[in-house]
């Protein structure tokens, strides 16, 4: 563990830290709404009424670019290291935990949230219709989502309280 260092300055310094800060909101914001709009999903399939318009919105084929707005937190994490004249470095012990942390966000997105979720895209087509019923994979694909965003909101909180605390 590092001692105590002067904290950077600076106007570029504190942009880069802004955006790491907003990559990190927009990337609890996305997991919040995910883990929220598959549980909703999962109690709309159990009681097998019309889905509302904003769900039918959520699942609308395509990329979740929002959630990607995830990745900037390590670039930019990379960014403020660099910027800090030494005043943080990769060897640090909370910098490692944070970099682990995202680690396991990113595995757990990447191959179990955002597969889960690109999958209801394409099978709740024909059930926005009307013109079916759910089967097995689509309830379990819901609860996949929304056990994975919650677990993913977990650990982001956990890494935001290690870089504000910064032990």
């Amino acid at each position: 563990m590092s001692g105590v260092h002067h904290q950077p300055q600076g106007p570029a310094f504190d942009v880069i830290l802004l955006l790491h800060v907003i990559c990190v909101f927009v990337g609890l914001a996305t997991v919040v709404t995910s883990a929220a709009t598959a549980t909703r999903l999962r109690r709309l399939l159990a009681s097998r009424v019309a889905f509302p318009e904003a769900v039918v919105r959520y699942f609308h084929p395509g990329v979740n670019w929002a959630g990607r707005a995830m990745y900037g937190i390590p670039v930019f994490g990379f960014v403020l290291l660099a910027m800090s004249n030494g005043a943080y470095a990769l060897r640090d012990g909370w910098v490692m935990a944070g970099l682990g942390i995202f680690a396991a966000v990113t595995l757990l997105a990447e191959g179990t949230l955002w597969p889960a979720e690109r999958r209801l895209q394409i099978s709740l087509v024909p059930l926005v219709a009307g013109n079916c019923t759910p089967d097995e994979s689509v309830l379990r694909d819901a609860k996949v989502m929304a056990l994975s965003a919650t677990v993913a909101l977990l650990l982001l909180i956990a890494a935001s309280a290690l870089m504000v605390a910064q032990p």
